[in-house]
C-alpha cells in the first residue's frame, strides 16, 4: 500500500466520479497524439486515461508509487517516468512532438509546474489540473480581480482557460482543508506578441512585485530614462491592466 506523503503534498484522489470527469475533460485541442499526467499515485486518475485515444506516459517523483504503478498497470510498461516535472525538459523525452498535460497535481507544486508549462507552452496544446481552490480561481481570474495575478497574465496571453468544476475535500486521502478545482488550458492562435516575451515576462512579474503601487513607481528601476511616463497606463495598477495592455507597455518600454 502505497501512503500519501506529505513532504511531496500528496492527497491521493479516492473518488471514482471525479477521475472520470478529470479525465472526460480532455478534449484533444491541439491534435497532440501523447498525454503526460503528473504525479499519478496509486493511478486514480491514470485507469480513467488509459482508455482514451492517447499514448499516456506519467511522471512520478515517489519511489513508492512508482513501484506501484509498474506492478498494478502493466499497460503502462516503459511509460512510467521516476522524474521531477520541474526539471523535465518534455522536447528531451517526445522529441518535437506535441504534448497534453493532465494531473491532480501536488499542491506544493502546483502553480510552479504551470511556471514550467509557460516556459514550454508551444509543446503543450491542452491541460487539465486540479489545484487548490483558491489557487485554481487566480490562475483563471479576469483583470480588476484582487486574485488577478503574474501567472494569471503569463498563461492568459498564450491560453484560453475555464474553471470546469470544484471538489469537496472528502474526494482525497488525506481530506486537504481546502476544496480543489479543475481548470482547462487550451493553447490560443497567439505567436508573436509584437514584443520580446521575454521582456514581457520581467514588465508583468515587476509590476505585480509591487502591486499596491502605480505603475509610475513600480517600473521605475526598469524605464529607460528617456521614457516619457505621462501615458495614462502609468497611472494605474498592474491588476487592472487586461493581456493586450501589458503587452502595449511593454512595447513602450522597449522603445
Amino acid at each position: 500500500m502505497v501512503r500519501p506523503k506529505k513532504h511531496l503534498g500528496q492527497h491521493f484522489l479516492t473518488n471514482t466520479g471525479v477521475a472520470e470527469k478529470i479525465a472526460a475533460s480532455l478534449t484533444g485541442h491541439g491534435n497532440y497524439q501523447r498525454l503526460l499526467e503528473i504525479g499519478p499515485g496509486t493511478g486514480a486518475l491514470t485507469r480513467h486515461l488509459l482508455p482514451l485515444p492517447y499514448e499516456l506516459h506519467v511522471a512520478e517523483i515517489d519511489g513508492e508509487s512508482v513501484v506501484y504503478l509498474n506492478e498494478h498497470y502493466p499497460a503502462l510498461s516503459g511509460r512510467v517516468h521516476e522524474h521531477d516535472f520541474l526539471a523535465m525538459e518534455l522536447s528531451s523525452l517526445f522529441g518535437p512532438e506535441p504534448v497534453g498535460i493532465i494531473g491532480n497535481f501536488p499542491y506544493n507544486i502546483s502553480t510552479q509546474i504551470l511556471f514550467r508549462v509557460y516556459e514550454q507552452r508551444n509543446q503543450v496544446p491542452e491541460v487539465v489540473g486540479m489545484f487548490q481552490r483558491e489557487v485554481a480561481r487566480r490562475i483563471v481570474s479576469p483583470p480588476g480581480n484582487k486574485d488577478y495575478g503574474i501567472l494569471s497574465v503569463l498563461l492568459q496571453t498564450w491560453y484560453d482557460m475555464e474553471y470546469l468544476f470544484t471538489v469537496n475535500e472528502g474526494s482525497f486521502n488525506p481530506p486537504p482543508k481546502v476544496k480543489s478545482g479543475v481548470i482547462r488550458l487550451r493553447r490560443n492562435t497567439v505567436q508573436d506578441l509584437g514584443c520580446n516575451p521575454a521582456r514581457f515576462a520581467v514588465v508583468v512579474k515587476t509590476a505585480f512585485n509591487q502591486r499596491r503601487k502605480t505603475l509610475r513607481n513600480s517600473l521605475k528601476g526598469i524605464c529607460p530614462q528617456e521614457l516619457d511616463s505621462t501615458h495614462p497606463l502609468f497611472d494605474r495598477r498592474p491588476e487592472t491592466l487586461s493581456v493586450e495592455e501589458f503587452v502595449a507597455l511593454t512595447r513602450m518600454l522597449e522603445g
